[in-house]
């Protein structure tokens, strides 16, 4: 980490986090020093960090926090958290968009995000297997009444998961008839080896499902997702054309996604309207 006193604060904490998963650990000493901080600087970056349940403070440092693999947070304890990355991942992938595009949106907290965005787009018909997602358009259309251009919503059947996504052979058999010329995909893990991963074996296989069905794959997830594994793997990095992402991302892991797939972070290489679709 180079050593930089002009840092903002959501940065600064990122080279933390890269820093911390990819030693396995830090010293509040070492890191006043490579960032050019004050100890009670970096104690509050930590203290964030912890609130956000990406690492565990430690005496004199920090340790990155060793999640199960099957645990599945629900979609009210995921909402809370990077809600200004979610934004602006979701600001970003909207512009991807093309009005009259076929997409399919994945169950999460971004994809969530990003449902809000394109209500303004014409013309869309929208494949989701997520409960809220749905919810986003029909409420729209319920508020506002019938309207020219409004997106035509099909929701998967299947089994809800925590995250309020349906999964299963319903949901499976849905989407393997189908075919979508992008997939905007929310993910619970991204890894160089392990791909995209989830702790929940029946979503696996519906994000498989949705992935063979899409033209193109479009990840949005924010920076806390890269370098986390789930219990199954549902995709390679070699399946994806596009991660979104924020600015959060630390260097040395832009550098290693560049190597498997084009990357965009919100704020700072924001890409034409529809230029993907």
């Amino acid at each position: 980490m180079s050593e930089n006193q002009n840092l903002l604060a959501e940065q600064r904490r990122a080279l933390i986090l890269d820093e911390v998963r990819r030693r396995g650990g830090v010293r509040v000493n070492e890191l006043t020093r490579r960032l050019g901080v004050s100890d009670m600087t970096v104690r509050r970056d930590l203290d964030a960090l912890a609130r956000q349940g990406v690492l565990e403070k430690v005496h004199g440092g920090a340790v990155p926090v060793v999640e199960a693999s099957t645990h599945e947070p629900g979609f009210e304890a995921k909402s809370g958290l990077e809600l200004s990355a979610k934004e602006d991942i979701a600001r970003v992938a909207a512009d991807l968009v093309a009005p009259g595009a076929a997409i399919a949106l994945s169950g999460g907290t971004t994809t969530y995000a990003l449902a809000q965005r394109l209500l303004d787009v014409a013309d869309l018909t929208v494949v989701t297997n997520s409960v809220r997602v749905a919810d986003v358009f029909h409420a729209a259309q319920r508020s506002s009444g019938p309207r020219p251009g409004a997106a035509t919503v099909v929701l998967t059947g299947g089994v809800r998961t925590p995250s309020d996504s349906l999964v299963g052979p319903v949901a499976d058999q849905a989407i393997a008839t189908l075919h979508f010329d992008v997939l905007f995909l929310g993910v619970h893990g991204i890894a160089p080896e392990a791909g995209l991963s989830t702790p929940n074996l029946a979503e696996a296989e519906t994000n498989r499902r949705l992935v063979q069905s899409a033209r193109r794959v479009v990840v949005v997830a924010d920076h806390t997702k890269w370098g986390t594994v789930g219990l199954s793997s549902f995709a390679s990095l070699a399946q994806v054309d596009t991660l979104v992402t924020d600015a959060g991302m630390g260097p040395e892991a832009r550098a290693e996604i560049g190597e498997h797939l084009r990357l965009v972070v919100a704020g700072e290489a924001d890409p034409p309207g529809g230029a993907d679709i």
